[in-house]
């Protein structure tokens, strides 16, 4: 689709070229089971085993320390649910306001099994309330599990202070880092959590692959049984394409450098300056925090999101919003509405997510839609 405008990336990225070259060769030449013992199964293996150095060394890990799994979501479960089960006399998850549902929904399932789930608050702008953090910590606190930065609005906790916090407490640390990986520097050596999520389709590598960070001597127990795979952590045959895909991409984000995110920062800068200009009494969700460089929130008043989304959409435009339409009314995202947004500007709330691939040029012609779009919507509204 060559006019396709693409400002979608914290849902799924364009696997790079070199990504699909990998996958392709992996499914119709490498294709037998690295659990088997023959020469073929162990060149897979090896394949599996470059992938996992790869994705160790984007975040200063050692390659023992990576738990393949399918994605974020089963990595997010495997580190809670598996850290939960290793430490059964505490019954507190400590975790935020403002997490993925991958998270959230957990959290809601683990409270009714009987757990004591803490969501510690966010300000106005979307940073962590770390006083409120600390208060949460107690001596029943099994795990602390939080976002790295926020997928809807791109806001970054400070993981540095949460880190100190947890490990003066004795308390393991879960990041959600999904969104965060590839976006803005992840070192576990700087950051010392126990367990860290990531995803491979979040940063330019392919759909069905994740890893688990587990920092060594860091005790868990499986969610997936039945095969050896994964030490014993993650049963089943491995997603050998995937997985070699995620090491080829991790390996782009090693060699990306600091000079990709600041182009990308500055086209981010473009877009919100220009739509601000553009569109009266437009805001951007979480301006005041340190974000990560690729997104912008932003509330439109007097528009509802989803049709601002369409229109966008009828002009090749791809964004989203953090709201989720049920039984025909539009919901503001429960991000924004721990953020305290005014509700009329969380009900027009749209995110523009970039990345290595978006150019001037479609952030200009974004600016250039967006006043022509939100005023024919709120006409209409009137």
């Amino acid at each position: 689709m060559a006019d396709l405008v693409y400002l979608d990336n914290n849902a799924t990225t364009r696997p790079l070229d070199a990504v699909v070259r990998a996958v392709v060769s992996l499914v119709e030449d490498a294709y037998a089971n690295p659990s088997s013992v023959h020469q073929f199964g162990q060149t897979v293996r090896h394949r599996i085993e470059c992938a996992r150095a790869q994705v160790a060394e984007m975040i200063g890990a050692d390659a023992r320390e990576i738990v393949f799994t399918s994605g974020g979501t089963e990595s997010i479960n495997l580190a809670i649910r598996g850290t939960l089960a290793m430490r059964p006399q505490h019954r507190r998850l400590v975790t935020s306001s403002v997490e993925h549902s991958a998270t959230q929904r957990l959290a809601d399932q683990l409270a009714r099994e009987g757990y004591d789930v803490v969501e510690v608050a966010v300000d106005s702008a979307g940073r962590l309330e770390l006083d409120a953090l600390a208060d949460a910590i107690s001596d029943q606190t099994a795990l602390v599990s939080l976002l790295w930065a926020n997928n809807e609005t791109g806001v970054l906790f400070d993981v540095d202070a949460v880190a100190q916090l947890t490990e003066e407490r004795g308390v393991p640390l879960h990041l959600d880092a999904v969104q965060a990986v590839g976006k803005t520097p992840v070192d576990v050596r700087r950051v010392p959590c126990a367990l860290l999520s990531m995803s491979a389709h979040k940063f330019h590598g392919p759909k069905g692959a994740g890893a688990l960070y587990l920092r060594k001597r860091t005790r868990l127990r499986p969610l997936i049984v039945g095969g050896r795979q994964e030490r014993d952590l993650r049963g089943g045959t491995e997603n050998t394409a995937a997985l070699v895909g995620m090491g080829v991409a991790a390996e782009a984000v090693k060699s990306a450098g600091a000079d990709e995110s600041a182009r990308i920062a500055g086209l981010r800068d473009r877009l919100e300056a220009g739509v601000i200009s553009g569109v009266p009494g437009a805001r951007v969700n979480g301006a005041g925090a340190p974000r990560i460089p690729n997104t912008a929130n932003i509330g439109f008043p007097g528009v509802q999101a989803e049709g601002l989304l369409i229109l966008l959409s009828e002009r090749g435009v791809c964004a989203s919003a953090g709201a989720a339409c049920s039984s025909g009314s539009l919901e503001p995202s429960h991000v924004l509405r721990a953020m305290q947004v005014p509700t009329e500007l969380a009900h027009g709330s749209l995110r523009f997510s970039l990345s290595r691939f978006t150019t001037a040029s479609e952030v200009d012609r974004v600016v250039a839609l967006l006043p022509e779009l939100v005023g024919r919507l709120a006409a209409i509204s009137k």
